[in-house]
């Protein structure tokens, strides 16, 4: 039989799975993107349209946007759809669906069409507005780390101001705007696609939502790589949790910048944080430009600590700013205001909010405290669940892995501060028959198609294309801390 009669045999045997529209679920008409979507060859996109409240499934719906990038190998090769989600929560996907491919082993690309979607509540999927958040877009913020009990009450009266700001825009479509309907999203998706399985990629906050699917449609759970993993735990707490990491990490940069004498921070890691400490005080003495003080220091900061590859950029910039008071090298990491960056500090607090029992505010100002216990200065940026102390309690909080569900793959760096490990394993306990791939000596979040580590990557191209699962979990090395040029 030749190559082409092989072909059409085969696809004569599909067509009776892939032909009928499953019920729930309208055809997807793919064409070009919207404004701002992606405009490379080949990309294409499309809506869907998805109940708002899965309670009143014939009420109100909301359209989900998805893009495509057809599999580039042969019938033979192909796998199916493969969905991407980036984190967040707020992270929009049609962008990164595009980009993240081009990363990805070619054994992959080969075998997958590749899918990004905007989740509900972002992007170009009737983003979520919560209007000023209480000044969290002006500049230069307020001191973001309370020391004294009147500053801890005017730190609670902001984030009252954000929970108000975001009840009195958003209004009542927030509290639909959650893990567990997004995962439902994901299924309809799904179905419109022709998919018997979903297979998925989820990073950071990614890998929560998988988990989430999984609880809810175990079944159908295909081929799932959670990448850089977060804990199961309540959002405060993990909040707290990656708070506690990201010191950790940034006494790590500290030893670092220390041992490159280059840098000119200081030899001792007590050195490069007395020049840390009074770096952050002069800023909040005299702001950049007028806009860039402490809250907004520390938002870099934040970010830096997240991906090695920052490390020297931000050294030079703080030993610059130390030396001769030019703060250049700052400026490109200034937080945007713009209305991508406004909704996604919105579907953060609101799909936190939703997912999780709200925290006490003895909670929220006792681990401020607990943190200020082990470093006067801690970095809060991320410390976005604390809102949640004046925002309704959800309707339904997430649920994550099910009995049911097949052997899933994550994959995890050994000292990623954004979703600590300890965490990541507590995950994986939630997910029966789960391997992990585990990047040892790697010190920054997103591992799969990010590091570039072959270990990491083979193993996971494996799974995706051949379905192999590792037998037990799986240890690659990474390449330690950076460089200095």
């Amino acid at each position: 039989m030749t190559r082409s009669l092989r072909v059409a045999f085969a696809l004569a045997l599909l067509a009776p799975l892939l032909s009928a529209t499953p019920a729930g679920a309208a055809p997807l008409r793919f064409g070009p993107c919207p404004s701002e979507g992606p405009d490379e060859p080949g990309v294409e996109c499309a809506q869907i349209a998805v109940p708002l409240d899965y309670n009143a499934p014939d009420g109100r719906t909301i359209s989900i946007a998805i893009s495509r990038v057809r599999a580039s190998g042969s019938p033979e090769e192909y796998r199916g759809a493969l969905l991407v989600n980036p984190g967040g929560p707020g992270g929009a996907g049609l962008n990164y669906a595009v980009a993240k491919r081009g990363k990805m082993p070619e054994s992959v690309q080969r075998a997958y069409d590749i899918i990004g979607f905007d989740p509900r509540g972002v992007g170009h999927s009737n983003p979520v507005d919560c209007g000023p958040l209480g000044g969290l877009f002006d500049h230069p913020g307020p001191e973001p780390v309370p020391s004294t009990v009147p500053q801890e009450r005017d730190y609670l009266n902001r984030l009252r101001a954000m929970a108000g700001d975001c009840r009195e825009h958003a209004g009542a479509v927030s509290v639909f705007i959650n893990t567990m309907n997004t995962a439902r999203d994901m299924e309809r998706i799904r179905r419109a696609l022709h998919e018997p399985v979903l297979n998925f990629l989820g990073v950071s906050y990614g890998s929560y939502l998988g988990a989430a699917y999984a609880a809810e449609y175990p079944g159908h759970v295909g081929r799932m790589v959670l990448d850089s993993v977060v804990s199961p735990d309540r959002w405060h707490d993990f909040d707290t949790q990656q708070a506690f990491a990201m010191l950790r990490q940034r006494d790590v940069l500290f030893r670092w910048i220390a041992d490159h004498p280059s840098l000119d921070l200081g030899s001792t890691p007590e050195a490069v944080h007395g020049q840390y400490s009074r770096a952050r005080a002069a800023l909040a003495e005299n702001p950049l430009r007028g806009t860039f003080g402490p809250s907004e220091f520390d938002h870099l900061v934040y970010r830096v600590l997240s991906r090695t590859e920052r490390w020297e950029p931000f050294a030079r910039a703080l030993s610059a700013y130390v030396h001769t008071g030019n703060g250049d090298g700052f400026a490109p990491e200034m937080p945007e205001s713009d209305q991508e960056s406004r909704n996604y500090e919105a579907a953060l607090r609101t799909v936190k909010c939703a997912d999780s029992t709200r925290p006490s505010t003895a909670e929220v100002i006792g681990a401020v405290r607990a943190l200020r216990s082990v470093d006067p200065q801690p970095v809060l940026t991320g410390f976005e669940a604390a809102t949640c102390r004046y925002w309704p309690q959800p309707r339904e909080t997430a649920r994550l892995g099910h009995p049911a569900m097949p052997a899933v793959l994550l994959t995890q760096a050994s000292h990623d501060p954004t979703t600590p490990y300890p965490g990541a394993k507590r995950m994986q306990a939630v997910l029966p028959g789960s391997r992990m791939v585990v990047l040892r000596n790697g010190y920054s979040h997103g591992v799969f198609a990010s590091q570039q580590n072959p270990c990491v990557d083979q193993t996971t191209a494996a799974y995706l294309v051949a379905g192999t699962v590792p037998p037990r979990d799986v240890d690659c090395q990474g390449l330690g801390l950076p460089a200095v040029n």
